[in-house]
């Protein structure tokens, strides 16, 4: 196991805390940047999940140390909203949602062809390989085989870039990268499955753009739209000019 050292006050200086999308007693959830980790890995960068217990440690002067656990993730180039618990009856009632399918998480991906047909169900077998960290299809019923199942439809067309939204039905490793390249789909910037360049920030053009679900504590409906990066690209879709 890999030792990283806890990040100092002085690490936190030079960082921002995420923009903040939805907050109360038991949840938190943010905007994710690309570029961003969740969770601490091997690089040693602040993740969000360090960055958000320094946030909640300031703003509600809480000594001592502070209970966030993660929902849910996204890989570090991407996007979006990602849903954080405060106390340990969220996180335990969050993590059971997600299982139980009751969470809808909507993505959108900016893709260089046209699906076909514009708007239907995937259904692959993904195995995924540790030593590329990368998915790949399999075969159903072969070793390490996951049912990966997602929902699209193509929201826009350009004449280089195409916008397709996804509906996660099952959350396996790198499924919408890998589903969409199996049906020639390549996300922009994303050379792990076959985009031509890489975007120059290291991003790809993949967005968490909605989380909605029952509140696991007052049982209102809850409903969180994750507002586009600053990028060309995205602005070009959002703002209509095409």
């Amino acid at each position: 196991m890999l030792n990283r050292a806890p990040a100092c006050l002085s690490d936190f200086a030079m960082t921002a805390f995420p923009e903040i999308l939805y907050e109360d007693n038991h949840l938190l959830i943010v905007n994710k940047q690309p570029g961003d980790i969740v969770q601490g890995d091997k690089t040693g960068d602040i993740s969000l999940v360090d960055n958000l217990k320094e946030y909640i440690r300031e703003q509600y002067n809480k000594p001592g140390a502070v209970f966030l656990g993660l929902v849910h993730r996204l890989d570090r180039p991407v996007s979006g909203a990602v849903i954080f618990a405060k106390t340990s009856k969220a996180l335990t009632r969050m993590t059971q949602m997600l299982k139980n399918r009751e969470i809808t998480k909507t993505y959108l991906a900016v893709v260089d062809n046209i699906p076909v047909p514009e708007e239907g169900v995937l259904v692959h077998y993904l195995r995924k390989n540790e030593k590329q960290n990368k998915s790949y299809q399999a075969d159903e019923g072969s070793p390490g085989a996951k049912r990966s199942e997602l929902n699209y439809r193509l929201v826009s067309s350009g004449k280089t870039w195409h916008l397709i939204e996804v509906q996660l039905i099952t959350g396996r490793h790198h499924q919408i990268r890998a589903q969409l390249s199996l049906i020639g789909c390549h996300i922009k910037g994303d050379l792990k499955y076959g985009a031509a360049r890489s975007n120059p920030d290291g991003s790809i053009s993949l967005h968490a753009r909605k989380v909605s679900f029952v509140h696991p504590v007052s049982k209102q409906v809850i409903a969180i739209v994750a507002p586009f990066p600053d990028n060309p690209e995205w602005q070009y879709f959002e703002t209509g000019n095409h």
